[in-house]
């Protein structure tokens, strides 16, 4: 038998805990959709007729709960987006909504991070946003919730030193997880580990070296961390 003999050690695999037990959730990829509340939409400048669209993250970009974020560089304006994020245990292409929550593994909360001086700026010229949305550290998260049956519907809300950003409801997102999945794998063949985060609802805004900040969606979990 030949062995695979590699140049460099392979990159380590980024894992997400699962609620209650000693389990991890290997992540293959990370996928977002963007402004899939109304309100947000109408706050960040969006036509509520579109649909939402995806972007993605890179996997290493997960920071798991109990960990603090670091400020990056080349901004001076990093936005906390707080979002239902899916973790997906199998996957295809062109999923029919009706069969789409038969892929979910469970569910957690997420924080999109967004450097959004960087955002802005590539908007104005046409660019991509991937140095906005796709940096180290960009996506924290917390621990997966095992899952079955209909998706969350409950509150959803973030502070930011205690004092209250974000907060709504799940049930307000335009397109709703099963949509949102069915739509994801008609642009990409789907696969077990990966996580898509839903959208954010509105009230994001700066953060800030030392803010303490929490997200959370109901029955879903907490999670917390502070920016250093």
């Amino acid at each position: 038998m030949i062995m695979t003999q590699y140049v460099l050690p392979p990159p380590a695999v980024s894992v997400v805990p699962v609620l209650g037990t000693s389990e991890v959730f290997p992540v293959r990829r990370i996928l977002c959709v963007g402004r899939n509340y109304a309100a947000h939409r109408a706050e960040m400048g969006g036509d509520d007729r579109d649909p939402p669209f995806f972007f993605a993250k890179p996997a290493d970009a997960l920071v798991t709960p109990g960990s603090d974020v670091a400020f990056p560089s080349m901004t001076s304006d990093l936005h906390h987006e707080v979002e239902l994020v899916v973790a997906l245990r199998a996957g295809g292409a062109d999923i029919p909504v009706a069969d789409a929550l038969d892929r979910v593994f469970g569910y957690a909360v997420g924080f999109d991070l967004t450097r959004r001086d960087l955002q802005a700026a590539a908007k104005d010229k046409g660019h991509p946003w991937d140095a906005s949305k796709g940096f180290d550290q960009s996506a924290p998260i917390s621990a997966i919730r095992p899952w079955s049956g209909p998706a969350p519907q409950g509150r959803i809300s973030a502070t930011v030193n205690g004092q209250s950003r974000q907060d709504a409801v799940v049930s307000d997102m335009i397109w709703n997880v099963a949509e949102i999945i069915a739509q994801a794998s008609r642009l990409w063949c789907l696969a077990p580990g990966d996580l898509i985060f839903t959208g954010t609802p509105e009230g994001v805004g700066p953060i800030a070296r030392g803010d303490e900040v929490a997200g959370a969606v109901d029955d879903v979990g907490e999670l917390r961390f502070k920016v250093l």
